[in-house]
């Protein structure tokens, strides 16, 4: 593999992690968004991800890169409050929120931040490789 491929699978894997932590500051946005149905409550997002394998014509495969296929919508449940004196208040008194735990929106939050740290510095270590690289012939 030349290290320029590097280059394309740590930049997919950025654009991958920068997708998620877009999905997950929307996510954080809509956490007390209040609606007066289960139905229309926001539902939290999740990037899905998978590999892709790159093959150029009838050449061997040169590796993979990082595809988000679809983001996916939570099945959980909306979580009903009561609050009778809500404006969006039901004529049970309960008014619906989002099924985002924030948690685990914080915590995905800082794996996507530290993977793609992770990926900035493997694009500075080919980077200096390359440079090293061309030194030699000096």
């Amino acid at each position: 593999m030349s290290l320029n491929r590097i280059f394309d699978i740590a930049g997919s894997a950025m654009t991958a992690q920068s997708l998620r932590l877009n999905t997950v500051a929307s996510n954080l946005a809509n956490a007390e968004t209040p609606a007066a149905s289960a139905e229309e409550a926001y539902k939290a997002r999740k990037p899905q991800f998978s590999a892709v394998l790159n093959q150029v014509n009838d050449e061997p495969a040169s590796g993979y890169s990082v595809s988000v296929t679809e983001i996916l919508e939570s099945e959980a449940p909306a979580v009903a409050r009561h609050q009778p004196y809500h404006p969006m208040a039901d004529a049970d008194g309960n008014v619906f929120y989002p099924n985002v735990n924030v948690v685990e929106e914080m915590a995905d939050m800082m794996s996507a931040s530290r993977n793609y740290q992770s990926n900035i510095e493997v694009m500075n270590s080919a980077r200096q490789m390359q440079e090293r690289l061309l030194s030699l012939g000096q």
